[in-house]
């Protein structure tokens, strides 16, 4: 696992409401230099996750960004009810060269995500997967105007996978679910959070 951190980077995650707003961010994000990518996306939210954001919304648009800080002003004038999620990348496990387009994006949560020895074991797995470009640890950030009813408990403890494919959606969903069947089988607790099917690459 690399030791090497990528200082800030992740993805910010932004219900698309189809409104003024929501195009005026898009419009900032693809000539922004700090998007590196930009995608238009469905979220599919986990039972488990469900209790906990409570929205809605299922369209998104999901920015692969450089610098956190940045990210954060460039969204703050369009919080509101709806709640957007910025995941930080702290501890990249590996990032190697695509063999088809980014086309599914999955967030993951470990119930129990503090020992080295369980980090590492999810380390390994993932790279085995020959579909996964990125896959890396981090935390979750909330906003919106309102606060949740429950808090969610693992924010600090978030698994990252994006898979580059030409295949469906629903196989690149089960092959993510092999993996997290796979390390789960070694005693961890892996559950899936949040995952975006790829539209449209928007930058």
């Amino acid at each position: 696992m690399a030791n090497s951190i990528i200082k800030n980077s992740g993805y910010a995650c932004v219900p698309y409401l189809h409104n003024h707003d929501s195009i005026e961010l898009k419009d900032l994000w693809v000539k922004s230099k700090n998007i590196e990518s930009l995608f238009f996306a469905t979220a599919t939210f986990s039972p488990d996750s469900k209790p906990y954001f409570s929205s809605t919304i299922n369209h998104f648009l999901v920015a692969k960004f450089k610098n956190s800080v940045k990210t954060k002003k460039e969204f703050s004038c369009y919080i509101n009810t709806e709640p957007i999620f910025l995941f930080n990348l702290e501890n990249m496990i590996f990032q190697r060269p695509a063999s088809g387009k980014i086309n599914f994006i999955s967030l993951y949560y470990l119930e129990y995500g503090d020992s080295s020895e369980d980090l590492l074991d999810v380390a390994v797995y993932t790279a085995k997967r020959d579909k996964i470009g990125i896959s890396g640890f981090g935390n979750m950030e909330l906003f919106a105007d309102e606060t949740p009813k429950f808090t969610f408990p693992y924010s600090d403890h978030i698994v990252m996978l994006e898979i580059s494919s030409e295949k469906s959606h629903q196989s690149d969903n089960k092959y993510c679910e092999q993996t997290r069947r796979d390390i789960c089988r070694k005693g961890i607790v892996m559950n899936n959070l949040v995952s975006f099917s790829i539209l449209e690459n928007l930058k």
